[in-house]
């Protein structure tokens, strides 16, 4: 990505398979939280300079990303010599779910970004037809699509900001969508799990610390 004698459309394909192997918010709200951050033109099929700009960004929370693992893998070493085989839940809380390992705090810019591509797209998502849940569950899950929409769509128009009504609400819809999974293969979780996925990456970026 940093030959600059190899075409740039080379280099950009390069970074999309950086980003395949390291999408901390998965891969399209990473891309888009890059292109936001290498501003001010975050036009990285055709800028060099926003695509290395991209490039040192993920760099930079790769490397923070690794030296948690590495802390991690240190602290269960004690852990486990001390005689405690689980680990507890909030020792694993930076490891699950969408994050931005970040010696700072993450970009808010980058987060609007993230959170709007996943928001169109979750406008765009399969919705599960009638035969996969019973009247209830079909109500169930109309309206907490609707409510994930409005905490997302709120969070759009606050630029990244929730007001505690607002989390509170995610929160809620967030505890709705899981009661609606089911372990193993379900049809229906192939729909509620990308929500899921969604959902959780709005409660993320609304409770992340901002750089401004």
């Amino acid at each position: 990505m940093r030959n600059e004698q190899l075409p740039l459309a080379r280099r950009h394909t390069a970074l999309r398979c950086a980003v395949g192997h390291y999408c901390p918010l998965g891969f399209n709200a990473t891309w888009a939280y890059l292109a936001a951050t290498a501003r001010p033109s975050p036009d990285l099929r055709r800028d060099p300079a926003a695509l290395l700009r991209a490039l040192e960004t993920l760099e930079e929370s790769r490397a923070v990303q690794l030296n948690d693992v590495a802390n991690f893998a240190a602290r269960r070493h004690t852990e486990k010599s001390a005689g405690r085989r689980t680990p507890r839940a909030s020792g694993t809380a930076n490891l699950r779910g969408p994050r931005w390992p970040s010696e700072t705090a993450p970009s808010r810019l980058g987060l609007i970004a993230a959170v709007a591509d996943r928001h169109s797209a979750f406008q765009r998502f399969p919705y599960p037809d009638e035969s996969l849940s019973s009247d209830a569950q079909a109500r169930a899950l109309a309206d907490l699509h609707a409510r994930l929409d409005a905490c997302a769509s709120s969070y759009l128009r606050a630029l990244g900001r929730l007001d505690v009504p607002a989390k509170e609400e995610l929160v809620d819809t967030i505890h709705g969508i899981r009661g609606l999974t089911r372990p193993g293969y379900a049809p229906l979780n192939m729909h509620v799990l990308p929500w899921l996925r969604f959902a959780d990456l709005v409660a993320y970026a609304a409770a992340a610390p901002l750089d401004d």
